[in-house]
């Protein structure tokens, strides 16, 4: 009788086991996410996503500026644009996109004191020679990629449109970001008859000699914005 009792509580202690092992398994089964069961496993245990926070930072007008650099021959004149409108987004607090605006009617000359001269050569430049100010109100610029280099410094892409003309442009960028603040810079060297601004062109037209104007021009971009 003692043996048998010794037997049955043996029994009772495997079935308890062997419950236990069946229950374990089954919740680690419902857990696994390599189960091929049809229980799903926790998105809450499970997930490895992390949210992005996204940033939009609107361009201050006022307080940015775009400066131009054109050269000749003879010598070079200099003048500005005004940037009529612009966003930046960041992801993480990393710029990641954006576009500006500028206004093409706005440009001016700075270079030249003589009244006279300064309004004959702005209006050549607002003139179907140049930028047709009055077909083409606005150039654009979008960032399509923004890659880190080192530090503040970065390599900015995107698509420069320029009378109704679009080509892909890269070059180096300052950025900085400090709490709601941004500030960006760069200089861009442009080819001008990509754009269909031809005029005194050496690629185009022979003879020219010390009336030639050079193909590419200088943008100083210094942008600041704040966040929404």
């Amino acid at each position: 009788m003692q043996y048998a009792a010794s037997f049955a509580s043996i029994g009772v202690i495997v079935i308890l086991i062997a419950y236990t092992v069946q229950s374990t398994v089954t919740q680690v089964n419902k857990l696994s996410p390599f189960t091929t069961g049809t229980v799903q496993h926790s998105n809450h245990l499970f997930s490895s996503s992390t949210a992005v926070k996204s940033t939009v930072f609107v361009v201050d007008k006022t307080n940015s500026s775009l400066t131009w650099t054109a050269r000749k021959v003879t010598g070079q004149h200099t003048g500005s644009i005004r940037i009529s409108s612009g966003t930046l987004e960041l992801d993480n607090n990393q710029l990641q996109r954006g576009s500006f605006e500028l206004d093409t009617r706005s440009i001016t000359v700075t270079d030249l004191k003589d009244a006279d001269s300064n309004a004959k050569l702005t209006g050549h430049l607002k003139s179907e020679d140049f930028f047709a100010v009055e077909k083409f109100p606005a150039a654009n610029f979008t960032i399509s990629s923004v890659t880190p280099v080192s530090g503040n410094q970065h390599t900015v892409t995107g698509k420069l449109t320029i009378k109704g003309i679009t080509h892909d442009l890269s070059f180096p960028a300052t950025v900085v970001i400090n709490g709601s603040k941004l500030s960006a810079k760069a200089s861009v060297k442009i080819d001008r008859t990509k754009y269909d601004i031809k005029f005194r062109s050496k690629s185009f037209f022979e003879n020219l000699g010390d009336k030639a104007i050079y193909d590419d021009f200088d943008l100083d971009i210094a942008l600041l914005a704040s966040a929404q």
